[in-house]
Protein backbone atom coordinates (compact mmCIF):
# COMPACT_ATOMS: atom_id res chain seq x y z
CA UNK A 1 0.00 0.00 0.00
CA UNK A 2 1.65 3.46 -1.16
CA UNK A 3 1.65 5.70 1.55
CA UNK A 4 0.03 9.64 -0.45
CA UNK A 5 2.86 11.03 2.12
CA UNK A 6 5.85 9.22 0.84
CA UNK A 7 5.69 8.70 -3.21
CA UNK A 8 7.81 7.02 -5.93
CA UNK A 9 10.44 9.47 -6.03
CA UNK A 10 10.50 12.34 -8.91
CA UNK A 11 11.97 11.79 -11.85
CA UNK A 12 12.81 13.70 -15.69
CA UNK A 13 9.72 12.12 -16.57
CA UNK A 14 7.22 12.09 -13.89
CA UNK A 15 7.70 15.70 -12.67
CA UNK A 16 6.36 19.02 -14.22
CA UNK A 17 7.22 22.52 -12.45
CA UNK A 18 4.46 25.08 -11.84
CA UNK A 19 5.46 29.35 -11.48
CA UNK A 20 2.51 30.73 -10.05
CA UNK A 21 2.05 34.44 -9.53
CA UNK A 22 5.74 35.18 -8.68
CA UNK A 23 5.03 39.10 -9.52
CA UNK A 24 6.85 42.20 -8.40
CA UNK A 25 4.08 43.72 -6.20
CA UNK A 26 3.35 40.34 -4.24
CA UNK A 27 6.98 39.91 -3.69
CA UNK A 28 7.11 43.78 -2.19
CA UNK A 29 4.75 42.41 0.76
CA UNK A 30 7.00 38.73 1.39
CA UNK A 31 8.17 38.77 4.90
CA UNK A 32 9.28 35.61 5.99
CA UNK A 33 12.09 35.57 3.56
CA UNK A 34 14.84 38.32 2.57
CA UNK A 35 13.88 39.67 -1.11
CA UNK A 36 16.92 38.61 -2.10
CA UNK A 37 17.23 34.85 -0.87
CA UNK A 38 13.37 34.35 -2.08
CA UNK A 39 14.80 35.85 -5.94
CA UNK A 40 17.48 33.64 -5.58
CA UNK A 41 15.31 30.68 -4.95
CA UNK A 42 12.53 31.15 -7.24
CA UNK A 43 15.35 31.79 -10.48
CA UNK A 44 17.15 28.72 -9.41
CA UNK A 45 14.34 26.11 -9.11
CA UNK A 46 13.54 27.95 -13.26
CA UNK A 47 16.70 27.49 -14.19
CA UNK A 48 17.25 23.82 -12.65
CA UNK A 49 14.36 22.64 -13.97
CA UNK A 50 15.32 24.09 -17.51
CA UNK A 51 18.83 22.23 -16.91
CA UNK A 52 16.83 18.82 -16.45
CA UNK A 53 14.45 19.68 -19.40
CA UNK A 54 11.29 19.60 -17.31
CA UNK A 55 8.32 21.23 -18.21
CA UNK A 56 7.19 24.45 -17.50
CA UNK A 57 3.93 26.07 -16.57
CA UNK A 58 3.95 29.84 -15.62
CA UNK A 59 1.44 32.12 -14.80
CA UNK A 60 0.52 35.47 -13.49
CA UNK A 61 -2.82 37.23 -11.54
CA UNK A 62 -4.34 40.41 -12.56
CA UNK A 63 -0.55 41.61 -13.91
CA UNK A 64 -2.32 44.74 -15.52
CA UNK A 65 -4.16 45.80 -12.83
CA UNK A 66 -3.27 44.46 -9.36
CA UNK A 67 0.15 43.00 -8.70
CA UNK A 68 2.24 43.71 -11.84
CA UNK A 69 4.45 41.71 -14.29
CA UNK A 70 6.13 38.43 -12.96
CA UNK A 71 9.71 39.56 -11.38
CA UNK A 72 12.46 40.17 -14.12
CA UNK A 73 14.73 37.64 -13.34
CA UNK A 74 12.53 34.86 -13.76
CA UNK A 75 11.69 36.43 -16.96
CA UNK A 76 15.25 36.77 -17.49
CA UNK A 77 15.74 32.62 -16.66
CA UNK A 78 12.80 31.67 -18.80
CA UNK A 79 13.34 34.00 -21.62
CA UNK A 80 10.76 31.60 -23.64
CA UNK A 81 8.21 30.97 -21.57
CA UNK A 82 4.47 31.80 -22.08
CA UNK A 83 2.88 33.83 -18.39
CA UNK A 84 -0.75 32.87 -18.47
CA UNK A 85 -2.49 35.72 -16.87
CA UNK A 86 -5.44 35.22 -15.37
CA UNK A 87 -7.97 36.66 -12.70
CA UNK A 88 -9.00 33.63 -10.63
CA UNK A 89 -7.82 33.80 -7.29
CA UNK A 90 -6.75 29.46 -7.68
CA UNK A 91 -4.70 29.52 -11.15
CA UNK A 92 -6.45 25.83 -11.90
CA UNK A 93 -10.00 27.39 -11.88
CA UNK A 94 -8.44 29.33 -15.43
CA UNK A 95 -9.38 26.55 -17.63
CA UNK A 96 -6.27 27.81 -19.81
CA UNK A 97 -3.50 26.75 -16.13
CA UNK A 98 -5.37 23.63 -16.39
CA UNK A 99 -5.09 22.49 -19.55
CA UNK A 100 -1.44 23.87 -19.97
CA UNK A 101 -1.30 22.16 -16.61
CA UNK A 102 -2.36 18.59 -17.95
CA UNK A 103 -0.88 19.11 -21.26
CA UNK A 104 2.62 17.71 -19.60
CA UNK A 105 1.76 14.57 -19.37
CA UNK A 106 3.60 14.59 -15.68
CA UNK A 107 1.48 12.64 -13.13
CA UNK A 108 3.64 14.99 -10.16
CA UNK A 109 3.57 18.76 -9.64
CA UNK A 110 5.72 21.09 -8.12
CA UNK A 111 4.56 24.66 -6.89
CA UNK A 112 6.36 27.27 -6.56
CA UNK A 113 3.97 30.66 -5.52
CA UNK A 114 3.52 33.72 -4.52
CA UNK A 115 2.22 33.55 -1.52
CA UNK A 116 2.71 30.37 0.24
CA UNK A 117 -1.12 30.03 1.65
CA UNK A 118 -2.88 31.28 -1.35
CA UNK A 119 -1.15 31.19 -4.93
CA UNK A 120 0.99 27.90 -4.39
CA UNK A 121 -1.71 26.37 -1.97
CA UNK A 122 -4.65 25.96 -3.78
CA UNK A 123 -3.49 24.87 -7.21
CA UNK A 124 -1.39 22.24 -4.84
CA UNK A 125 -4.45 20.94 -3.28
CA UNK A 126 -6.77 21.17 -6.12
CA UNK A 127 -3.47 18.98 -7.67
CA UNK A 128 -3.82 16.35 -5.19
CA UNK A 129 -7.68 16.28 -5.94
CA UNK A 130 -7.13 15.79 -9.37
CA UNK A 131 -5.42 13.00 -9.06
CA UNK A 132 -1.89 14.62 -9.55
CA UNK A 133 1.05 14.05 -6.66
CA UNK A 134 1.57 17.89 -5.76
CA UNK A 135 4.59 18.98 -3.95
CA UNK A 136 5.42 22.80 -2.92
CA UNK A 137 8.66 24.12 -2.97
CA UNK A 138 8.07 26.14 0.60
CA UNK A 139 11.79 28.22 -0.33
CA UNK A 140 10.05 29.35 -3.70
CA UNK A 141 7.24 30.25 -1.97
CA UNK A 142 6.68 33.11 -0.03
CA UNK A 143 4.04 34.75 2.14
CA UNK A 144 3.51 37.81 3.90
CA UNK A 145 3.72 36.78 7.90
CA UNK A 146 4.46 33.98 9.89
CA UNK A 147 1.50 32.53 10.71
CA UNK A 148 0.84 32.47 7.27
CA UNK A 149 3.60 30.25 6.39
CA UNK A 150 3.24 28.06 9.26
CA UNK A 151 -0.91 27.35 8.91
CA UNK A 152 0.30 26.94 4.85
CA UNK A 153 2.32 24.07 5.99
CA UNK A 154 0.17 22.44 8.19
CA UNK A 155 -2.89 22.68 5.64
CA UNK A 156 -0.62 21.69 2.54
CA UNK A 157 0.46 18.40 4.81
CA UNK A 158 -3.39 17.99 6.18
CA UNK A 159 -4.51 17.91 2.39
CA UNK A 160 -1.82 15.28 1.14
CA UNK A 161 0.58 18.10 -0.40
CA UNK A 162 4.42 17.65 0.21
CA UNK A 163 6.04 19.91 1.17
CA UNK A 164 10.07 20.58 0.40
CA UNK A 165 12.96 23.07 -0.57
CA UNK A 166 13.35 23.35 -4.29
CA UNK A 167 16.87 22.18 -4.17
CA UNK A 168 16.08 18.94 -2.72
CA UNK A 169 13.44 18.63 -5.12
CA UNK A 170 15.96 19.11 -8.07
CA UNK A 171 18.48 16.96 -7.22
CA UNK A 172 16.34 14.12 -6.14
CA UNK A 173 14.99 14.65 -10.12
CA UNK A 174 18.96 14.30 -11.06
CA UNK A 175 19.67 11.16 -9.09
CA UNK A 176 22.89 10.97 -10.45
CA UNK A 177 26.17 13.09 -9.63
CA UNK A 178 27.61 11.57 -13.13
CA UNK A 179 24.89 13.04 -14.96
CA UNK A 180 25.71 15.23 -17.91
CA UNK A 181 23.56 18.21 -15.85
CA UNK A 182 24.85 17.88 -12.75
CA UNK A 183 26.90 20.64 -12.90
CA UNK A 184 24.43 22.78 -14.80
CA UNK A 185 22.11 21.69 -11.93
CA UNK A 186 24.36 22.84 -8.88
CA UNK A 187 25.25 25.53 -9.89
CA UNK A 188 22.03 26.44 -11.03
CA UNK A 189 20.40 26.52 -7.42
CA UNK A 190 23.51 28.42 -6.58
CA UNK A 191 25.25 25.73 -5.03
CA UNK A 192 28.79 27.12 -4.48
CA UNK A 193 29.83 24.65 -2.68
CA UNK A 194 29.39 22.01 -5.06
CA UNK A 195 31.79 23.67 -7.87
CA UNK A 196 34.68 24.29 -5.06
CA UNK A 197 34.89 20.46 -4.54
CA UNK A 198 34.79 19.66 -7.84
CA UNK A 199 37.55 22.21 -8.62
CA UNK A 200 39.38 20.50 -5.50
CA UNK A 201 39.15 17.42 -6.89
CA UNK A 202 40.01 18.39 -10.36
CA UNK A 203 43.52 19.71 -8.63
CA UNK A 204 44.38 16.61 -6.80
Amino acid sequence: MTNSHNPEPLTRDNAAVVFVDNQVGLMTGIRDYSIADLKHNIVGLAKAATALGLPIVTTTTSSQTLWGPAIPELLEALPDQTFIDRTTVNAWDDPRVEEAIRATGRSKLIFAGLSLEVCAAFPAMRAVREGFEAYVAVDASGTFNMTKRETALTRLAQAGVVVADGASLMIEILADNASNQAGDVYSALGMDWSILVGQVRESA
